[in-house]
This record gives C-alpha cells, structure tokens and sequence, in this order.
C-alpha cells in the first residue's frame, strides 16, 4: 500500500508541474487588441500566393507576374512569364533554400523552378488536360515537394519532386483515394495543402468537403469528413491550417453567401480525424485563408476574406473584427505580432498590437 501510495504521489506531482508549466507558457502569451494595416505594394495585380524569405516577400499572381518585395530597402523585383498567348494565373508558390517555385492553375498546368539570384527560370513540369488545375504547393525539406490540384481521373490531383523540383512525377489514382461526385478543391490562399514534418494534409470541397491525410510524406492515404457545408459547387473548405500535428483549423463555406457565418469554420485535436463546428453564427462569413499565429500555444488565429482581417485568442470560439478590408485573399506570419497579407491590387504589412 505505502509502495502504491509513492506511485500515486509521484504521478500527482508530475502532472502538477506539467500543469504549471501548461499555465506558464500560456500566462507568456500576449493578446492582441488591434492590428494596423501599412500598404507596401501596388500593381494591377490578384496575389493569392506568397512566401517569406528572411526579409523578402515573394509572390505570384495573374497575366503571368511573379516577384518579391525587399522589406530591408523597400525595393521591388517584377517578373514576368510568358508562354505564347496564354494568360497565365499563377495561385501557388512554395520555396526550398536556393529556389522559388511557381504553378499556373489553368491549362496547361505549367511549374516553374526560379532560383532566387535571379539567374534562372525553368519550366519543370507540364501537363494538359481540359480538367487541369492545380490548387497548392509546398514542400517537405529542400528535395521532397508535392502539389495537388482538382480531379480528372477519380482522384485529386498530385504531383512530387524528390529531387530539389527539378522533375516532378505525376501520383497514380491507384494510389490516392478517390473523390466523390462534385469533389473538387479551391485555389483560394495555397493553403489547401498544409505540412507539418512528415504530416500531410489536403482539404477539398464542392459538393463533398473532406480532408485527406498521410503520415507518410503522401506514400499513404486516409480520408475523414468534415461538418463544414457542402453540397454545392461554391461550398466547403477554403483553407485550413495545423499548429501541429493534432491542432487544426478548416474554414471557408459559400463563396456566393459570403455572409453566412454558420458552417463554415471547425476544429480538430487528433490530426484532423475528427473535426467539430466553431463560432457558429459568429465573426466571420467566406474566409480565404486562416493561419495560425506563431508561438500561440494553439490559441491564436487569424482569418482572411470577404469579411475582412479578423483575430481569435481562444481557438476560434470568438472572433474580433481588425479590419473590414475584403480584398485581402491570403495571409502568413514573419513572427508572432508580424504578418504579410496580399490580395486584389496589393500586398500589405499587418503589425498585431497589444495595446
């Protein structure tokens, strides 16, 4: 009995200071009370993808512009892809070390490989196909990448490198799951594909929302459903993001109601198996991108979209309104109170203030 009562005695005391140090590490956490916008770049220009690197902020948009913007000494790099007549609208961006990685949604689907001194651009993958249009890219470490796009054969979409991006091969549905009727995915943000180490997670939606996960770098699939609403072609998840690889966040709902703000927002504690609705008729309606806000334990969150730029401090069961700009479509953070966000015409610096 003594011997039991030290076990006990001992686990009390383990769980108590794992309970303090839960507390403490919350207790550092500072809130947000409101956010300044500064503008620092114009163009006629629709940015749905962007990627930091250290003090550059690197973006691809549409009528085939791409760049980066310099925050150390406020300067601006424009490029441009031609391909013959096309007008190419690129939505995703991904980056290694030494290069940026740009694809067009459309057909033909067309990947460029573009080193970051400026010295190379290179088409590295191609596909067409009346169907074709790829939603999200990102990469695992500096060899191993992956992008997925909407389905054309039974299953979504994917492609992977594992050779820094300069081949890319093109997964069988034999070795994906298959989607459902009016399954598809939405190029909203390039959050559509979210990594976290070897955890991988695509989101879909139209008339079937789900989420696919691999624990494997993609050699492996599951499929979970979501409460989030579905059923027609303008519904379903627009984004998601995971603060790691149990805590995740979906958001989206009906492009065409942007108001709604019921059914359109949920939450995961177990990778994404089972997924619960949040803030139901609260904060915002259509978002474009939700992201985690750094070093947040979790708590913290931050959305884009037709409602504008709005913050949450307790995992998304409330919601404050920062700004009621609705041409803001993709967001991501340079630090815990820092923030790029980038949209119609624009790309914006978000400083997150706590008094």
């Amino acid at each position: 009995m003594k011997k039991i009562f030290l076990i006990l005695l001992s686990f009390s005391l383990i769980m108590s200071c794992k309970q303090k140090e839960s507390e403490a590490i919350e207790s550092d956490i500072v809130l947000f009370t409101s956010a300044t916008v500064k503008n620092i770049f114009t163009d006629s220009i629709s940015i749905r993808a962007i990627s930091i690197d250290s003090g550059k902020i690197w973006y691809a948009g549409n009528n085939g512009k791409y760049g980066y913007f310099d925050l150390d000494n406020e300067k601006n790099f424009n490029g441009h892809v031609a391909k013959d007549t096309l007008k190419l609208e690129f939505r995703s961006i991904a980056q290694t070390s030494s290069h940026i990685f740009i694809l067009n949604v459309g057909n033909p689907a067309l990947l460029y490989r573009i080193s970051k001194d400026g010295s190379q651009i290179q088409l590295v993958y191609q596909e067409k196909h009346e169907k074709v249009f790829y939603d999200s890219m990102q990469f695992w470490n500096d060899q191993e990448g992956i992008a997925m796009g909407d389905p054309t054969d039974g299953c979504l979409l994917v492609i992977v490198t594992i050779d820094g991006g300069t081949t890319w091969k093109k997964v069988s549905c034999g070795n994906l799951p298959k989607v459902e009727e009016g399954e598809a995915a939405f190029a909203a943000s390039n959050t559509n594909l979210i990594i976290k180490g070897n955890d991988t997670w695509m989101v879909s939606g139209g008339k079937k929302s789900r989420i696919f996960y691999s624990s494997d770098k993609g050699n492996s699939w599951q499929v979970f459903n979501t409460p989030i609403i579905q059923g027609e072609a303008m519904t379903g998840i627009f984004t998601a993001d995971f603060y790691d690889s149990q805590n995740g966040f979906i958001a989206g709902g009906n492009y065409e109601k942007p108001n709604q703000n019921f059914g359109n927002k949920a939450i995961t504690k177990d990778g994404g198996k089972t997924w619960n609705l949040i803030a139901e008729k609260k904060g915002f309606g259509y978002a474009s991108c939700v992201q985690y806000v750094p070093n947040s334990n979790g708590k913290q969150l931050v959305t884009v979209g037709a409602s504008g730029l709005h913050y949450s401090s307790d995992s998304g069961e409330n919601w404050q309104q920062f700004s009621t700009d609705k041409d803001l479509y993709t967001i991501r953070f340079m630090n815990d109170s820092t923030a790029i966000a980038a949209g119609k015409n624009k790309i914006v610096k978000v400083n997150f203030k706590t008094k």
